[in-house]
């Protein structure tokens, strides 16, 4: 028997049936969401909804399918861990007849990539209605005389409710999430967790884009009124989706775009912010656009007013907010800009001691690009609980299937192309390490990263950090200048230096897997 045109017929079938609901609108499927009891409505129209036991990504169950065409291009380990085609097809015959079992699924048809030249075609297919929501919130929504023609090229099948058996299917625990590029079909399983739906698509984006000589990169975007371009690359928790809602700056996006030779589009229809302790004072814009048809995760809510507890990280800390691009104001439309003019690498330093802001050379940028040091915050992976320091290769390593010197090489040659400048942004902590000091204040990063965007730091005088290497400005409007050299914060100058040294020796240890890159590019680490 010939499985995979029996799973592919029964996936037709499944597609086809009139309890396959399609193209749901957002008010429907909001009405579906309370109908089931999947969630709740809030005080602001949002749809309130946990996740159950994983509140966070499960990177250790991610696979990709060892198929023939892209068993020599995947960079296989940990990240991109391989499993059997004929354990796939096994799984996906058994996700198949769990779902066909179902008296209701819900279908979106939409796009991956704002640049119509090279967008995407996609499908997701739910079990939940609330996952059917945050597909249509966070996905590229089509025109309806867009759908007459749409042949989605990747779909999407989540069963949140079938569990895996790892003895028998292959995998590490109930829980998987697999991509297979061959019968381009991702299978999403033992998790309630949205973020595996939009985080799969971006991961296959990253293996297409590429090779299209296109580079594919986890950031942020927005634009200045006079068309200047700015990037925020950063790991879950550093400050992307918050720096770049700028009020006088048009939001590109706010997580995944990738880069052409035309210039930078957004990869999504929507924004997945983290809610954790958001005040409209702070960030304005996220908060006044959690209004109807946003879904927010593991957020409580009051059971009387509705009224969400932005505090309250009892459940997670990774508390999220999925909403449309649309609900931000100043939205550049269509998400689409021209060259980058600035890059901010962003990171959370949890020992206290990178500086707030530093001004990188291009052998410094390829350096931190390809480290991609910041501190894994509380909640955004499973059995994460306070920040551990850690190194995520391109800003991104949890979703980059091709081998990391691919994007470096394709980043430094823009930076060189377009000459960017590019500045590394601590967004953690000063004054002490975790535990001991403070959360650098966000209106001082807003000031610093306002400073860099404009040029206003173009010509200050630096001070080369003696550790790190790094240029750090002396001045900086909008912040105390004792701020910005960060072992002047520390109470104890002797444990700062202690500190400073036992991070350089991290960056230095995980830099020695990079072994074909240039030794101007090794030296532009810290000098210890």
């Amino acid at each position: 028997m010939n499985t995979t045109h029996v799973t592919s017929t029964l996936l037709d079938e499944i597609l086809k049936k009139e309890v396959t609901l399609k193209d749901l609108s957002t008010p429907q499927l909001v009405e579906k969401v309370l109908e089931r009891k999947e969630g709740k409505l809030t005080s602001t129209g949002a749809v309130q909804v946990t996740t159950g036991k994983y509140t966070g990504r499960s990177p250790k169950d991610k696979f990709i399918v060892q198929d023939p065409s892209v068993i020599d291009k995947v960079d296989w380990g940990s990240v991109n861990q391989p499993i059997s085609p004929e354990n796939f097809e096994k799984l996906y015959g058994k996700v198949l007849n769990h779902l066909n079992q179902k008296e209701e699924l819900f279908l979106f048809r939409g796009f991956a990539g704002a640049d119509k030249t090279y967008r995407m075609p996609i499908a997701v297919l739910n079990e939940y209605a609330w996952h059917n929501l945050f597909a249509r919130q966070l996905f590229i929504r089509p025109e309806q005389e867009e759908l007459a023609s749409h042949q989605a090229e990747f779909t999407v099948i989540s069963a949140p409710n079938f569990k895996a058996d790892p003895a028998v299917d292959g995998t590490n625990s109930e829980t998987f999430i697999i991509i297979s590029f061959e019968k381009r079909i991702v299978l999403i399983g033992g998790t309630e967790y949205a973020g595996e739906i939009k985080k799969s698509i971006f991961s296959i984006m990253n293996f297409l884009l590429p090779e299209q000589n296109i580079l594919s990169m986890h950031c942020s975007a927005n634009v200045g009124m006079e068309g200047d371009v700015a990037l925020f690359f950063g790991l879950s928790g550093t400050g992307k989706t918050t720096l770049s809602a700028d009020p006088h700056r048009q939001l590109i996006g706010d997580d995944e775009h990738g880069w052409s030779n035309n210039g930078v589009f957004n990869i999504e229809g929507g924004c997945y912010a983290k809610t954790v302790n958001l005040s409209k004072e702070k960030e304005p814009q996220i908060f006044n656009a959690i209004t109807f048809g946003t879904v927010l995760e593991n957020v409580i809510i009051d059971e009387k007013t509705r009224m969400a507890d932005y505090d309250d990280t009892s459940l997670t800390e990774n508390t999220r907010a999925a909403y449309s691009i649309d609900k931000i104001p100043n939205v550049a439309e269509p998400s689409i800009a021209g060259h980058p003019n600035t890059i901010v690498f962003l990171t959370a330093d949890a020992s206290g001691v990178l500086p707030p802001i530093s001004k990188l050379t291009k052998e410094q940028a390829m350096y931190h690009f390809l480290s991609g040091y910041t501190s894994k915050l509380a909640g955004t992976e499973r059995g994460v609980t306070s920040p551990e320091a850690t190194f995520s290769t391109c800003f991104g390593s949890p979703f980059l299937p091709l081998p990391a010197y691919r994007y470096a090489e394709m980043l430094g040659q823009k930076i060189d192309q377009h000459e960017a400048n590019v500045f590394l942004v601590n967004t953690g902590w000063s004054g002490g390490e975790y535990g001991t000091g403070e959360r650098m204040k966000l209106s001082y990063t807003r000031a610093m990263v306002q400073a860099a965007l404009e040029g206003e730091l173009d010509s200050v005088e630096t001070v080369t950090d003696p550790i790190f290497g790094l240029n750090i400005p002396t001045h900086c409007p909008g912040v105390p200048d004792n701020v910005l050299q960060p072992k002047k914060t520390w109470s104890d100058p002797e444990a700062y230096d202690q500190k400073a040294k036992e991070l350089a020796e991290k960056f230095k240890k995980n830099f020695e897997k990079f072994d074909n890159v240039s030794d101007a590019i090794k030296k532009a680490g810290p000098l210890v």
